[in-house]
C-alpha cells in the first residue's frame, strides 16, 4: 500500500485517486441515475443540479484546506472562481453550436456529458504540460503573466469577437473526409447507413458528434486562457487541475439555465478582463516589487470574487426588466 503515499507531480497518489473517484462517481451518478432517459432540462432543475455541483465543489474544497493547509485551500477557492466565471463565456459559444447543428435540447446534456468526460482528459494533458514547462523553466510564468494582461486589456477594449461555426475548418473538414448524415438518430454519435452508390451497410458519424467534437475544440480555445490563469495563481498540480475540473463538472447543469439568460451576464466579460490583468500583474508584483514574497493568497480569493460578483451584480442591474445591453438606459 506504499504507493498510495508515494509523491505524485507533488501530491500524494491516494489524493489524486480520491479525486477521481469522486469525479467518476458524480458522472455515473448523473448519467446513470438523474438522466437515464433524454428530457430537455427546465431552468429550474438546472438551477438545482448547479448548486448540487456548486456544493460539492466548495465541500471538496473544505477537504482540500484541511489535507494540504489553510493556503492550498484557499488557492483552490480561487482558482474555481475563476475558471466558474470563465466558463460563463463558454456558454454562449456552446449555445450556437448546439443551435447551428440543429441539437434538440433533450440530446444537449447527454452531449455536454460527454464533451466534459473529453475535457478532463484534455485539461489534464495540458495542465501536466503546463506544469512540466513551469518546473522546468520557471520564467514561463512570465510568459503567462503577460498573455493574460494582453488578453485581459483586450477584452476591455476590444472585445470578444463572434464565433461562426459555419466557417470553422474542422467542420469542412470532416464533412469532406466522412460520412456525416443530414439528420440525427436520436442520442447516436455513429451509426450504420447504406452506402446510396454501392449499397453497402457503412459507418457514418452524425450531427451530434459533430456538435460535440466542436465543442470540445472551442473548450481548447477556452482553455488557453484559464489554464494560465490558474498557474499565475499556484504552480501546485493537483490544486491547478481539481479546480479546473471541479469547475468544468457543473458547467452542463448550468447551461440551460444560463443558455436562457446569458444576455443577463454582457457585462461579466469586462470584469472577468480585470481579473485576468489583476491574475497576471500579480505575478510581476510578486517577484519584481516584493522581492519574490508571495502575494497574499487571501487577498487574491478576495478580489478575485469581488470581481466576478461585482460583474454579475452589475449586469443583472443594467439588464434588468429583460433589456438587452443595447436596449439598457444609461
Amino acid at each position: 500500500m506504499d504507493f498510495l503515499f508515494a509523491s505524485f507531480l507533488g501530491t500524494p497518489a491516494w489524493f489524486w485517486l480520491a479525486f477521481l473517484g469522486l469525479v467518476v462517481s458524480l458522472t455515473a451518478f448523473d448519467l446513470g441515475i438523474l438522466n437515464k432517459e433524454d428530457k430537455e432540462m427546465g431552468i429550474a432543475e438546472s438551477l438545482k443540479l448547479s448548486a448540487y455541483y456548486i456544493i460539492i465543489a466548495l465541500l471538496f474544497g473544505v477537504w482540500v484546506w484541511f489535507q494540504k493547509g489553510a493556503e492550498s485551500g484557499v488557492l483552490y477557492y480561487t482558482g474555481f472562481f475563476i475558471e466558474k466565471a470563465l466558463s460563463i463565456d463558454n456558454v454562449f459559444v456552446i449555445s450556437l453550436i448546439f443551435t447551428y447543428f440543429a441539437i434538440p435540447r433533450r440530446y444537449q446534456y447527454r452531449a455536454l456529458l460527454w464533451g466534459i468526460v473529453a475535457v478532463i482528459v484534455l485539461r489534464g494533458i495540458m495542465i501536466a504540460l503546463g506544469a512540466a514547462m513551469v518546473e522546468q523553466f520557471y520564467w514561463v510564468l512570465y510568459f503567462f503573466a503577460a498573455f493574460l494582461i494582453a488578453t485581459g486589456i483586450k477584452m476591455l477594449f476590444v472585445g470578444d469577437q463572434p464565433m461562426d461555426v459555419s466557417k470553422n475548418p474542422l467542420v469542412a473538414f470532416m464533412n469532406r473526409h466522412f460520412r456525416v448524415t443530414p439528420e440525427l438518430h436520436g442520442q447516436k454519435f455513429i451509426v450504420k447507413i447504406k452506402d446510396d452508390k454501392t449499397g453497402k451497410t457503412v459507418r457514418a458519424i452524425t450531427p451530434l458528434l459533430l456538435a460535440l467534437i466542436v465543442i470540445n475544440l472551442a473548450d481548447l480555445v477556452f482553455a488557453v486562457d484559464s489554464v494560465p490563469a490558474i498557474f499565475a495563481i499556484t504552480t501546485d498540480t493537483f490544486i491547478v487541475y481539481t479546480s479546473n475540473i471541479m469547475a468544468i463538472l457543473g458547467l452542463r447543469a448550468l447551461y440551460f439555465a444560463l443558455a436562457a439568460m446569458v444576455h443577463r451576464f454582457h457585462y461579466l466579460k469586462f470584469a472577468l478582463a480585470l481579473v485576468l490583468v489583476f491574475i497576471g500583474s500579480k505575478i510581476f508584483v510578486s517577484d519584481f516589487i516584493f522581492g519574490g514574497s508571495k502575494f497574499p493568497p487571501l487577498l487574491s480569493l478576495f478580489v478575485t470574487v469581488a470581481l466576478i460578483l461585482g460583474g454579475i451584480v452589475y449586469s443583472l442591474w443594467k439588464t434588468r426588466g429583460g433589456d438587452h445591453p443595447g436596449e439598457v438606459t444609461r
